[in-house]
């Protein structure tokens, strides 16, 4: 299908099949259009049957890690029988990582969307984990997509690593940028630069957030104008809108809270620039009633479908600089067009942009390699170049990479130092805002916890998340959370004897039997009205864990005294 968007006296923007035509840029060149998409919503299993009520539905996007193949739930399967597409949104593949793609995570990428014939899947520019072979040292799990460089070296991993993917995928790929709270130092390309040439090598498509583009302004001082001046729209398989609230001056992306005006606006901005195939919706807590869902989807088709878009600005021949052979792209009002700097002949490289914006950037001598324009400084023009790199040289850029990966995480989730370059206070907002995250996924998968704890949950977790990070998922997060509160921790008797039982049921060889289940309930309501005194134990109650003998302490317990 041909995606465009036309208006009298302009020229037709937004071809995907442009990007294979006769001089079109690049070498990778994005093939072949999918199916338009429409206006769609985040399918979760807690608002299930809402979804499948909701008027104008177009289509679906599922979390590809929260089902399985040959188990479909079956609102899903009723949703494909009336036509429905349903895409699969990856979030655990880890992309943007210095090590190339596991193997089976793609697999299991590959058998969703076979499982639910989808037109493509997606997943993001993030990575999740770090660590391993690279730096000899524990692979650290973020539990969160984390920001990748916007360097040669991360761009250079990254085409690689899109490329592997989608020799092993059965559809088409589509990567999201992401939200971020924190700056690397040394950038080397704007957002929008980062983006046109990860399109322009790999030909993969992407999947833009407006609301990631309104947080990356909020957060990091960043343009979602310019990043949609330079960025390939004609590359875009579909977009994003969420929910995000503000505290103290962080915009936190929180698909959560009600879709707001600024995150419509910069979707009017893209829009008018190109008409998306498709549209979704996300929402991940704090479901709201059908009729608020259902206003918010008619907020955004409303945005997309409205004519003369706000930020419209095409006119005939108005062609941003530097969009030569970019099909569908449209300079704004009152852009300066400057002249685009001169190429180093000598070292083959050209001035740049930093990640700030700014001219003068450092430069990279060496082999020649690509270069283009795109709009710079208030939209002027401004050479991009990026070196040639072979095999060996992108080893080195992984390991490089894989350094710098690990030591940031290592200063998020297990308490080291800041990196140098680094704004430490906001890495320890970013810290805290993963360990929220890491409680909330916690008390989600154990939900016995916060009930046994009540109030002192989030506190107990914190403390115990402070240098401890995730190391085998959320289930054993909990078990070892658990057991740490009732070696360090001071729960009130009651809560004691609950949270001991909790962790027995669990890290025992087998469940208690019924039998047992009945004996504790009797003896819980006992001590409810008072039967014995608080603090004191009663024959058979279960041994506190700090009152252990080593012989009989949990191996884990017990090898942390000893180192």
């Amino acid at each position: 299908m041909d995606q465009r968007t036309e208006r009298p006296g302009t020229r037709p923007t937004g071809t995907l099949d442009a990007l294979a035509a006769p001089g079109a840029r690049g070498t990778a060149a994005v093939s072949g259009a999918l199916p338009r998409l429409g206006v769609g919503i985040g399918w979760r299993p807690e608002i299930a049957d809402t979804v499948e009520a909701l008027p104008g539905v177009d289509w679906v996007e599922v979390v590809a890690e929260n089902i399985c193949p040959g188990h479909l739930p079956d609102s899903l399967l009723r949703l494909r029988a009336r036509g429905t597409q349903v895409v699969p949104h990856g979030v655990s593949l880890g992309i943007g990582g210095a090590d190339r793609p596991d193997p089976a995570r793609l697999a299991d990428l590959a058998a969703r969307a076979q499982a639910l014939g989808a037109p493509l899947v997606t997943e993001h520019i993030a990575f999740v984990r770090a660590g391993g072979a690279q730096t000899a040292s524990p692979v650290l799990e973020a539990g969160h997509l984390l920001p990748v460089p916007r360097t040669w070296d991360a761009l250079h991993v990254l085409c690689e690593n899109v490329r592997i993917a989608q020799d092993q995928l059965p559809v088409p790929l589509a990567l999201e940028n992401i939200a971020a709270l924190i700056n690397w130092p040394g950038e080397e390309l704007t957002e929008g630069q980062f983006l046109a040439e990860l399109v322009e090598r790999t030909g993969v498509r992407l999947l833009i957030d407006v609301a990631n583009l309104h947080t990356n302004h909020v957060n990091r001082g960043e343009d979602p104008a310019r990043a949609l001046d330079e960025l390939p729209v004609e590359a875009i398989a579909y977009v994003h809108v969420a929910g995000g609230v503000e505290r103290d001056g962080v915009w936190h992306d929180t698909h959560a809270h009600p879709v707001t005006q600024p995150v419509l606006d910069v979707l009017a901005e893209l829009r008018a620039r190109v008409s998306p195939p498709g549209v979704l919706l996300e929402r991940d807590e704090n479901f709201p009633a059908a009729e608020t869902l259902a206003a918010e989807l008619d907020l955004i088709r409303d945005t997309v479908e409205r004519p003369g878009a706000a930020g419209w600005a095409g006119t005939a021949g108005s062609a941003r600089p530097g969009a030569a052979g970019r099909a569908g792209t449209v300079r704004r009002p009152g852009a300066a067009e400057a002249p685009a700097a001169e190429p180093d002949l000598v070292h083959g490289t050209v001035e740049r942009t930093g990640a700030a914006g700014q001219p003068g950037a450092a430069e990279r001598p060496g082999t020649a390699g690509s270069a283009r324009t795109v709009p710079g400084p208030g939209t002027a023009a401004t050479e991009v170049s990026g070196p040639a790199i072979g095999p060996a040289s992108t080893g080195a850029a992984r390991q490089r990479l894989a350094l710098a990966q690990a030591a940031l995480l290592d200063a998020l989730v297990a308490g080291g130092p800041v990196p140098e370059g680094f704004d430490g206070p906001r890495l320890r907002v970013q810290s805290r805002a993963l360990t929220g995250k890491r409680a909330d996924i916690v008390a989600k998968v154990a939900p016995e916890l916060p009930g046994i704890l009540g109030a002192g949950f989030r506190p107990a977790f914190f403390a115990y998340a402070l240098n401890r990070p995730l190391r085998s998922g959320y289930r054993r997060d909990a078990l070892d959370f658990a057991e740490h509160t009732l070696v360090h921790g001071a729960p009130d008797p009651v809560a004691r004897r609950a949270l001991t039982h909790w962790w027995q049921d669990r890290a025992a060889a087998r469940p208690p039997t019924r039998a047992t289940r009945l004996l504790r309930a009797a003896r819980a309501a006992a001590t409810r009205a008072g039967a014995h005194r608080p603090g004191s134990r009663r024959a058979g109650d279960p041994q506190p864990l700090a009152a252990r003998t080593p012989d009989t302490q949990p191996l884990a317990h017990r090898e942390a005294r000893q180192a």
